[in-house]
């Protein structure tokens, strides 16, 4: 059973061998350090199971480290005496990864392919140790699946703590923004000690509910780099009462770090937090899809149908007759509880009509984008989609002609293309829209011989 959690952040300075005296400017972290181990060990875990952005992460996948230990040293921070062999909970690492199958839940040991500890565990570890001996770890990655199913993996986390009776202790190991102060290694921009402060206050709190509901620009922009450890903490503590201990936040050195713990006090049906979220969801896409153009509708029917039956339809009767008389360049984009989950699209016509366009573009955003898997059933409910129609594209002569709300830009180089559409969540400024195409297309954005188009786009949302 989850016996307790802490969130802490993870900076090999804190480490004496790595800080060299630096370590001290940053006190109110250490002392705090201190104070949250200790609190694991008067809970005297069986299991430590450390939630990492820096173990091995994919993109569709959440590894679950494989193996009897794992060896880790600070060598790559000049300290390599300071070493760790970590003995892995393979009982729980089993368990977790056939629930995971048996859900049909892409996490598990399949793909795990890094053997050596990341300093995300090693400085919790570090730490601990100091304090408690006679545990084993279970060492998870993230992905870039949406925060919900950070969450429900550590839904699973605690179904596997309570099948074994383990008495199971959660680290949500991150750090915070990474640009909160000009002379820091990445820079200040205001969303820095936004996210930090909105942060704090959620897991101050216990507000676990707020986690799933981040803007995503918000996320990118203070370059944070803990909150889907801090998510998959709070799904491991899904439906449980907590008492939260709030210690410290510190940004020094121009990266946040904030230590919080949390203490369980009983069940708490209230605090089922992803069954609250999942269901303000697919209330609002059917508000939202009741009122949808007929754009958005075709586009969404065929997602349906190729989803659940793998049929493309025919184009339906009554569209107007714009859809059935024009051709046009058509991107089909899907979102995913505020991330996106598929996006394909045609720069010049390819089919009879917009509508056909639509068709077949719907097919392959939902199946067929190579950045995705497939749009899976239950996934359905939740999707927002929209539909750009492009307008004809015509030639730039010098970036002061293009305006990153109103057109989108075309790339080009040889055979090599790029596009990205206008009007984008956090693509602020032409040099970022034109830097996300080159990179798209495998084109250098400096090169002499790039050559930039603009189009603009009807939107349907």
């Amino acid at each position: 059973m989850i016996v307790g959690a802490v969130m802490v952040p993870h900076p090999p300075l804190a480490v004496h061998e790595v800080g060299k005296g630096e370590e001290f400017k940053i006190q109110n972290t250490l002392d705090s350090y201190h104070s949250a181990m200790q609190f694991i060990a008067d809970l005297k875990p069986e299991t430590v199971v450390i939630i990492s952005p820096h173990a091995i992460m994919y993109r569709d996948y959440f590894n679950v480290s494989s193996g009897k230990h794992a060896y880790g040293d600070f060598g790559r921070f000049r300290a390599g005496g300071v070493a760790f062999d970590a003995e892995y909970d393979e009982l729980f690492t089993r368990t977790l990864t056939a629930l995971c199958e048996k859900e049909d839940f892409p996490a598990g040991t399949q793909y795990d392919r890094e053997k050596m500890l990341d300093h995300g565990v090693m400085v919790p570890l570090y730490f601990l140790n100091q304090h408690y001996s006679g545990y084993k770890v279970v060492r998870i990655g993230l992905s870039g699946f949406p925060l919900s199913m950070h969450y429900q993996l550590g839904m699973y986390i605690r179904q596997v703590s309570e099948a074994l009776d383990r008495r199971t202790v959660i680290i949500g190991s991150g750090d915070l923004s990474h640009c909160q102060k000009e002379d820091g290694p990445y820079g200040y921009r205001p969303e820095g000690p936004q996210y930090d402060m909105k942060i704090m206050s959620t897991m101050g709190h216990a507000r676990f509910g707020e986690l799933l509901e981040y803007d995503p620009v918000l996320l990118e922009r203070s370059q944070e780099c803990g909150h889907r450890s801090f998510v998959m903490m709070a799904g491991a503590l899904d439906g449980t009462a907590v008492i939260p201990h709030p210690y410290s936040h510190e940004a020094t050195f121009g990266v946040g770090y904030g230590i919080v713990t949390y203490e369980l006090s009983g069940a708490d049906d209230a605090r089922h937090f992803l069954d609250t979220y999942m269901k303000k969801e697919e209330e609002r896409i059917m508000q939202k899809t009741a009122g949808q153009d007929p754009y958005v509708s075709l586009a969404r029917k065929q997602v349906t149908e190729w989803v659940t039956k793998r049929n493309r339809i025919d184009v339906p009767e009554g569209l107007p007759a714009e859809m059935l008389e024009r051709k046009a360049g058509v991107f089909v984009s899907i979102h995913e509880h505020g991330d996106l989950r598929g996006c394909i699209g045609t720069i010049a016509p390819t089919r009879d009509n917009v509508a056909k366009e639509i068709i077949y573009n719907a097919i392959s955003a939902c199946a067929k984008d190579p950045r995705f898997t497939p749009i899976r059933e239950d996934e359905l409910p939740y999707l927002d989609i929209s539909v750009d129609v492009l307008g004809d594209t015509e030639p730039v002569l010098d970036r002061s002609q293009l305006d990153v709300k109103r057109y989108g830009v075309i790339c080009s180089k040889g055979y090599k293309r790029g596009l990205l559409l206008p009007n984008l969540e956090g693509v602020d400024t032409v040099e970022d829209q034109i830097a996300i195409a080159c990179r798209k297309g495998g084109i250098d954005p400096d090169d002499e011989e790039l050559m930039l188009e603009r189009f603009e786009v009807v939107r349907h949302v």
